[in-house]
């Protein structure tokens, strides 16, 4: 291609770069985000991001004020101390350490001296730190519940770590199927070596392991030397029963690398997430040091360190909570669980029992999070996708981009965090209008068991987006 002069600049052959690169999973994820960037009128079931209407530009200065505040008054700093702390690189480790550990002591019952966490930039750094440290020879794989979030799946890749898809059902991965997956890496060749889990509201299915099931995977983790990759964004956001207890606070045998993030409990702009890893490593010689200190050294040739700056504004929310982010985040627990009962009552309003039996449309009941997951009765990709948005001006997420295996072609993942009700309702009624068209195509249905035959629908439609 030319450049400004005009001249031939030769162009990078794509077999040249990382194979990643040409991965179908990365591919999804691009057109995802150009689709919502190409439609940014049409209402928008697609992202998995926290509401905005909890959050005002005036808070950032006050949390980042607490934070300073406690600095000075409780730990007795300089104020040139504090100016070093905020405009200075920092610690790599992080510098809120200490305010997170009190936190998921109060929040999750689980108990780590301070040195066990790493704060990254986001729970995606945590992911790719912990993936690089343990993945070390070509046979060592990471399997992974199927359908699975590809920020996880994606890094494994860029990364060159084999993967082995576990099928997930309602309750979450089978930890038996999680054992059979374990022997048949083992059988292959392969030394499995990690289980990444969203144990609460899995993105993108919305599954929640029972208690039970996190205490038999434990046992097979510590019979079978496996280690645990617990990602746990959505757990407080409970819509039926009381949270339950994640696998880390379970833990006994050190078998958990617990992955967190403030991006959905707190604010997502800070991009400030971190790791617990209190396993100990031993080094030549018996020298002993935490995993901990060994992701340290990858970060530090990664990100250096995370902005003290966000994660001064983040500890500053810490404090004003008393380091009981649960107690504070009762709003948006109120919130999401009313539109995640929104979404289900609007979906049933559009297609009751009877008419979603006879169409072969049905969809799962999360005790709580973000997601669902609709299954059609017609393929649900990208180019319907694109027709969605364009026609019917409503966005979603094809469930096949989550999966390793071919699966989910015929679901599409639902997101309510980020919408109102009212847009809740206006979305479901888009997505009906569509879901209706696409089976009116296809011409007429019968209905099972009774004979009767269903009339093509001819509802009107919403606006076409311009």
């Amino acid at each position: 291609m030319p450049d400004t002069t005009g001249r031939h600049v030769p162009a990078l052959p794509l077999a040249e770069l990382h194979a990643s690169l040409s991965d179908p999973l990365l591919d999804a994820m691009n057109f995802l985000n150009e689709v919502v960037n190409r439609f940014p009128e049409a209402v928008s079931f697609a992202p998995g991001r926290p509401s905005e209407g909890g959050f005002e530009p005036e808070d950032l200065f006050r949390h980042l004020r607490t934070y300073t505040d406690h600095l000075e008054r409780d730990l007795g700093w300089s104020p040139e101390r504090v100016r070093t702390q905020l405009f200075q690189y920092g610690r790599t480790n992080g510098i809120i350490h200490e305010l997170i550990a009190r936190t998921v002591a109060n929040d999750e019952d689980i108990h780590v001296p301070p040195q066990a966490v790493v704060v990254t930039t986001g729970c995606q750094e945590a992911m790719l730190l912990t993936l690089r440290a343990l993945f070390a020879a070509p046979e060592d794989t990471l399997l992974v519940s199927s359908p699975c979030y590809v920020g996880i799946t994606g890094a494994a890749r860029l990364l060159g770590i084999p993967l082995r898809p576990v099928p997930e059902g309602p309750a979450g991965p089978d930890p038996e199927a999680v054992l059979a997956a374990i022997r048949r890496t083992r059988e292959t060749g392969g030394r499995p070596r990690a289980l990444y889990v969203v144990p609460d509201f899995a993105n993108p299915s919305g599954a929640s392991m029972t208690v039970a099931a996190r205490e038999r995977l434990l046992e097979i983790a510590a019979e079978e030397d496996l280690l645990i990759l617990e990602d746990d964004p959505y757990g407080f956001f409970v819509r039926t029963g009381t949270a339950r207890p994640t696998l880390k606070a379970l833990d006994r045998d050190r078998r958990v690398i617990h992955l967190g993030s403030f991006s959905k409990t707190a604010l997502p702009g800070a991009r400030v997430g971190y790791v617990i890893a209190d396993q100990e490593v031993i080094g030549p010689g018996g020298r002993v040091s935490l995993l901990a200190d060994e992701l340290s050294k990858i970060k530090s040739m990664t990100t250096v360190n995370t902005s003290a700056v966000g994660q001064a504004v983040i500890g500053g929310l810490l404090i004003e909570s008393d380091c009981r982010l649960r107690e504070a985040n009762a709003g948006a627990i109120a919130f999401y669980r009313s539109n995640l009962d929104t979404l289900l009552r609007e979906l049933d309003r559009h297609f009751p029992a009877d008419r979603r039996a006879a169409l072969g449309i049905e969809w799962n009941e999360p005790d709580g999070g973000f997601f669902l997951v609709v299954t059609v009765p017609f393929l649900a990709d990208h180019k319907a996708l694109e027709r969605s948005a364009r026609e019917f001006g409503v966005l979603w997420t094809p469930m096949s981009d989550f999966y390793l295996d071919g699966g989910g072609v015929r679901q599409l993942r639902l997101s309510c965090s980020a919408l109102e009700p009212a847009g809740i309702v206006d979305g479901i009624a888009r997505l009906a209008a569509f879901v209706d068209a696409r089976i009116a195509e296809a011409g007429e249905y019968k209905t099972r068991g009774s004979g009767r035959r269903l009339e093509r629908v001819t509802q009107t439609q919403p606006p076409r987006q311009k």
